[in-house]
Formats: structure tokens, C-alpha cells, sequence
């Protein structure tokens, strides 16, 4: 479709749907319908506010990873060293915090500068010396998980007593409380996390859409030759992305250790996996290209209802989580190469 007829159909209100858009609005109604039917036919948690407060709560260092990691997508990359590196963080949070003498604004400076740290030397590597995004994060994997254990083997719980009140801080929601059976009126509430979590998702949204670099991002996943073309510096966009990427994992990693409160080498096992995960289902294309932060925050929230549809219904083993979620993944891969082959179509 040329600028001509794009501008025509503009005029007559009707402009057609984006890819993007497209898998946006396929994760929404999934999440929704799946939702609904949890409340319909399992009812009980599902009918509280609160149940949707407590995905939010879980999951709020996880959607600002899986911003990250979407990010990074989108410009044809990956990032498999973010599980690892929330472990790295909270460890180092938690040691500096009890056992250096730190106090909540040093634990987040050394959050973020940890973060940034690995941001900037594993996008160096992968923009700058055209190393294989998977080898070097797969290095910076393991680099993370044997320094965690250098910084402690152990597992131990944070009692600096600023730190402890700020994690046990609660935001309560007016109206949207419920009265238990002895009749007492429980407020619902979320947590801190959640708000960073959310402010991330709306920065990052506005970010890809409305500024210069998003729209590079993009570009550069879809195409990096007719990007170069184009005059857009494919090595600086690539390497912006994954120091971003970084500094994400640096807020998330801080959002889970206020969550758990403790420091630990297994602490956020599997986190990279579930970002990967969430950004498919959000509608983040390996490939690159193509991808949508509001799809990435549904993706979160839609791996996160499986999981708990999966527990409510008394399948408590490992591997019927994981089966499911396996079969979720392959499901939104499938509708992804359906838009692929449409997008392919239209081209020829």
C-alpha cells in the first residue's frame, strides 16, 4: 500500500491493522477471555480484586524484565542472562544492606549500576564486535551466578529496618476490598513494585512510539541493511537497546528484592525464560520487528493466570505448569507465523 492510498483510507477512517497491533490485540483477548473463564468456572480466589492485585504484586519485577528483554527482541537480539543477574542484585543489595552498613538509596544505586554494568559491556560485545547475542549472554549467565555466590553463598534475610518497612509497605486500593467470612472488611492493596512496574510499561510505551530511538529499534529488528540504508546507526541502536535492557534488569532486580526481602543464589531461577516467554505472548516476534511493551505487560499478566488456573485446579506437579505454558508459547508462535505469512503476502 503506497502513501497515497494509506492517506485515503486515513481520510475515510479505516486505516488497516498493523502487525503489531494485531498480535496486541490477540494477547488482550486472550488474557481476558482466560481470566473470565477462571472466574465463571473456578470462581472463588478469581472473584476477589485481590487475586488480580497478588498476579500484579508476584509479578511486577518480571514485567519489567520482560520490557527489557521485549526491547532487545525487537531490535533482532536476546538476553538470557537476566535471571542471573536479579540473583547478582539481590545478593549484593542484601549484603550491602546488612553487612556493609547501606541504606535503601545505596542498595538501588548499586542496583542499577550492576545493571548498567552488564548493559554495557554485553552490548559492546553484540553491537560493537558482532558477537552472537546468545553466546555473550549466555557468558554473562554464568558470570552473574558464580559472582553471586562470591558475594554469598548463603541465603539469608534482609533486617535493616528501613529497608524492612519499605517492603512491607502496602498501597491500598479504595473500594475494591472484600468482606471475609467473619464479616470483616479486607482492604486490597498492591505493593511498591507494582507502581515502578507500571511506570516502566507506560515510560517504555511512549518511548518506542513516540521518540527517534524506538522507531529505530524497529527498524533495525525488521531490516538492519535498509536500516543502515537509511542513515539510522545500526551498532549504536543495537548497543542503546541492550544497555536499556541492562538498566531494566537493574530496577527489576531491586522490584524482587523488595519483593522476597532476602538475598539468595536461586533466587530468580527461570526469571529469563518467563521474560522470553511473556514478551511471545505479548506479541515480541523473535525474529524482530515487531513488538508492543502493552503487549509484553499482558503477556506477564496472561503466563501468570495459566499458572494459577493450572494450581486451582489441583495439578500441583512441575511439569503440568510447564506443559501448559510450553503449549502456550507454541500456540502464539503458530498466530505469530500466521501474521508472518500475511505480512509476506502483502509484500509480494
Amino acid at each position: 500500500m503506497n502513501k497515497t492510498e494509506a492517506k485515503m483510507l486515513k481520510q475515510k477512517g479505516r486505516l488497516p491493522m498493523t502487525d503489531t497491533n494485531l498480535l496486541l490485540l490477540i494477547t488482550i483477548v486472550v488474557f481476558v477471555a482466560m481470566y473470565a473463564l477462571a472466574m465463571i468456572f473456578i470462581g472463588r480466589g478469581f472473584l476477589k480484586i485481590q487475586t488480580f492485585f497478588n498476579i500484579l504484586n508476584e509479578n511486577a519485577a518480571l514485567i519489567i524484565l520482560s520490557c527489557g528483554m521485549s526491547i532487545v527482541m525487537i531490535t533482532g537480539g536476546i538476553d538470557i542472562s537476566v535471571g542471573k543477574l536479579t540473583a547478582l542484585i539481590c545478593m549484593s543489595a542484601a549484603v550491602n544492606l546488612d553487612f556493609q552498613g547501606g541504606n535503601i538509596m545505596s542498595a538501588v544505586l548499586l542496583s542499577l549500576a550492576i545493571g548498567i554494568a552488564f548493559g554495557l559491556v554485553q552490548g559492546f560485545l553484540i553491537a560493537y564486535l558482532d558477537i552472537q547475542p546468545f553466546i555473550v549472554t549466555l557468558a554473562g549467565m554464568f558470570f552473574a551466578k558464580g559472582m553471586t555466590t562470591i558475594v554469598n553463598a548463603t541465603q539469608f534475610n534482609v533486617e535493616n529496618e528501613a529497608f524492612v518497612a519499605l517492603k512491607n509497605t502496602r498501597i491500598y486500593v479504595p473500594g475494591t476490598g472484600t468482606v471475609n467470612r467473619l464479616g470483616v472488611y479486607v482492604p486490597a492493596y498492591i505493593e511498591i513494585g507494582v507502581v515502578v512496574a507500571i511506570l516502566t510499561v507506560i515510560a517504555l510505551f511512549v518511548f518506542l512510539r513516540w521518540t527517534k530511538t524506538g522507531r529505530n529499534f524497529y527498524a533495525v529488528g525488521g531490516n538492519s541493511q535498509s536500516a543502515n540504508m537509511l542513515g539510522i546507526n545500526v551498532k549504536r541502536t543495537k548497543f542503546i537497546a541492550y544497555l536499556l535492557c541492562g538498566f531494566l534488569a537493574g530496577i527489576g532486580g531491586f522490584v524482587y528484592f523488595l519483593h522476597v526481602g532476602s538475598g539468595a543464589p536461586s533466587h530468580a531461577t527461570g526469571a529469563e525464560m518467563n521474560a522470553i516467554a511473556s514478551s511471545i505472548i505479548g506479541g515480541t516476534m523473535l525474529t524482530g520487528g515487531v513488538g508492543n511493551i502493552a503487549g509484553t505487560f499482558f503477556g506477564v499478566l496472561s503466563l501468570s493466570t495459566i499458572k494459577n488456573i493450572v494450581a486451582l485446579l489441583g495439578l500441583d506437579d512441575a511439569w503440568w505448569t510447564n506443559v501448559t505454558v510450553s503449549a502456550m508459547i507454541c500456540i502464539f508462535l503458530v498466530v505469530q507465523s500466521v501474521v508472518l505469512l500475511r505480512k509476506n503476502k502483502k509484500k509480494n
